[in-house]
């Protein structure tokens, strides 16, 4: 599971309501704190205490700056002007939110000019969200009843989303070996995904996982076989020591990884084929490794395996995926790749089968590879497009995993995608925007987040 998003809460208003009516800076934090106490119990929420001008904006946002935050959402708790709030803004550098809230859910007979006060917040939202649209800085807005679930949810969807932004930030994204050549559109700029994204893309030579893998221990390759005979129906024909070298690579990538603190990799069939000093392709180790968190894709796709970390954090178990053929009987695409593939999507029903599979790709020895069809129910898929420079695209679609047989000759994972839109109408707005034919799949129905993810980059979003 994700860590939980950290969120600071930023509680503005203004010196001039103290002589108006007294006490109204105790009685607004007392608000701002039931609002973060009522967060709880989707994100850790943060409010230290009321900021009522310029100062206290500047120092308290450098506060919870301090404290790691992943995004600050900004809550009106008198009107405020919003010009004071400009500077702190800017250097903050992390997701914005405008909750656009009050305290009282709805207006009463008995209301006072101070109870109007109170409850005025949308007066200084405007203001404030007009500074931020002419400071050019991205944030989002929420309106809604504060101590609804439905609010609490979208809360949620949006500190999940800043939270995979900061996280990507943070994101260095190994690549052993070279890209596939001639694969257009996987191919980055990876100054821009540095710029847009953060991401940092590092080509890492195979000498190094060459050592490591003959460097693993008896005694770490028993617990990972155990490991891998625990989660997986292990096919009787599997030789033992074609498992042995495939938990050896796993072990020898994960720890590469743990040691360079890279939260994704992508390697290239034909890299690691040509190289001449590895058995088969670590197929069983990019699927372990994607379930436990780790961002990948095939072919040396870092623009992927960049998504896929993101998505990891917005979402939880991310799955690479590929479309692989159509179906027009069931109105449904299958998605499927060469094995790679995060075996926690896989559907409950069924064993998930680690088999001895036979694969000329890499023109190695075969590869264990899982097999399993995903559960079925509501999926979201996302893929970014790089343009052109500095230029970006997000397309999301949303869909149904089919409930389907196994296809028993298919040696690697596959399941049935049926595009809410219909295929048909799918495929032409996904080709037609620069889908590459690398992607990410969720489960679930996560567009929302996807929509706040892509708006704190300011990511052209284009939902199928």
């Amino acid at each position: 599971m994700t860590d939980r998003p950290r969120i600071g809460l930023l509680g503005i208003m203004q010196e001039l309501y103290d002589e108006m009516v007294p006490g109204i800076t105790d009685r607004q934090g007392a608000y701002a704190a039931e609002v973060a106490t009522a967060l709880a119990g989707v994100a850790d929420v943060t409010f230290l205490r009321p900021a009522r001008n310029r100062e206290d904006i500047e120092s308290i946002t450098r506060e919870l700056l301090a404290r790691g935050v992943d995004g600050i959402a900004i809550v009106m708790l008198t009107y405020g002007p919003a010009m004071r709030t400009v500077r702190a803004l800017q250097d903050a550098r992390v997701p914005l939110l405008l909750a656009n809230i009050q305290p009282q859910r709805s207006i009463a007979a008995d209301w006072t000019m101070d109870d109007l006060t109170y409850n005025q917040g949308i007066h200084g939202a405007q203001d404030q969200a007009n500074a931020l649209v002419r400071s050019g800085l991205p944030f989002s807005v929420l309106t809604g009843d504060w101590r609804s679930p439905e609010f609490a949810t979208r809360f949620e969807d949006w500190a999940r989303a800043a939270r995979a932004v900061m996280a990507l930030r943070r994101t260095s994204v190994a690549l052993l070996g070279y890209p596939m050549n001639g694969m257009g559109d996987i191919l980055p700029d990876l100054n821009a995904l540095l710029r847009r994204l953060g991401v940092t893309v590092v080509a890492e030579d195979l000498g190094g996982l060459v050592t490591r893998i003959d460097t693993v221990s008896d005694d770490e390759l028993a617990a990972q076989l155990a490991a891998d005979r625990e989660r997986f129906e292990v096919a009787g024909d599997l030789p033992p020591e074609r498992h042995a070298y495939a938990a050896r690579m796993e072990l020898a990538i994960r720890g590469l990884l743990q040691e360079r603190g890279y939260t994704g990799f992508t390697f290239h069939f034909d890299s690691l084929g040509g190289d001449g000093r590895f058995r088969q392709l670590p197929l069983l180790a990019a699927s372990n490794l994607m379930a436990d968190g780790y961002g990948f894709a095939a072919e040396g796709d870092v623009n992927t395996a960049a998504l896929m970390c993101a998505a990891h954090v917005l979402s939880d178990n991310a799955h690479f995926s590929e479309l692989y053929a159509m179906d027009w009987e069931r109105d449904s695409v299958l998605v499927s790749h060469m094995g790679e593939g995060n075996w926690r999507i896989a559907r409950r029903d069924r064993p998930i089968r680690l088999i001895d599979r036979p694969l000329g790709i890499g023109r190695l020895d075969n590869p264990p590879t899982p097999v399993f069809g995903a559960e079925p129910g509501p999926a979201t898929t996302a893929a970014l497009v790089q343009i052109d420079g500095h230029e970006m695209r997000l397309v999301v679609g949303h869909g149904t995993v089919l409930d389907t047989p196994e296809l028993p000759k298919v040696e690697m994972h596959h399941f049935h995608f049926r595009p809410d839109a219909g295929l048909a109408p799918f495929m032409d707005r996904w080709l037609g925007l620069g889908a590459p034919h690398h992607f990410v799949t969720n489960l679930g129905d996560h567009r929302r987040r996807w929509r706040r993810f892509a708006e704190q980059l300011a990511l052209e979003l284009v939902e199928i």
